[in-house]
């Protein structure tokens, strides 16, 4: 049986490589526990998607071109194991990512977004 090992990030239309260890944390209903009394309660809200993944600048690469952190957009997480999540108003969060020298020029990117749409091949 085959389980989650590559994953593909499509940003504004552009493939960006990304290392082992990327993360999603897909959004939805978030329980939180509401004391009163001699009880607990459970209260809903919402809890936003998450992306972060790293990747590496390379030669001839515009920064402002691929990560921008200005717009909003697309944002697309394609699985090894058939399933696609899309999140039309994905944002980049956060400081503004920062290059490692010595380690290949790593950039941490981190997105945030709403609600998804799941895909399964």
């Amino acid at each position: 049986m085959q389980v989650l090992g590559i994953v593909d990030i499509i940003w504004l239309g552009r493939n960006i490589p990304v290392e082992k260890g990327a993360k999603l944390r897909l959004g939805g209903i978030k329980n939180t526990a509401v004391t009163y009394g001699r009880k607990v309660a459970r209260s809903a809200e919402f809890q936003g998607s998450e992306v972060s993944a790293k990747t590496h600048l390379e030669k001839g690469q515009r920064w402002r071109d691929q990560y921008s952190s200005e717009v909003e957009g697309e944002l697309q997480v394609i699985c090894d194991t058939n399933q696609t999540y899309t999140f039309p108003d994905a944002f980049l969060e956060g400081d503004i990512p920062t290059m490692t020298a010595g380690e290949g020029g790593s950039i941490d990117l981190k997105w945030a977004a709403g609600d998804y749409l799941e895909i399964v091949a």
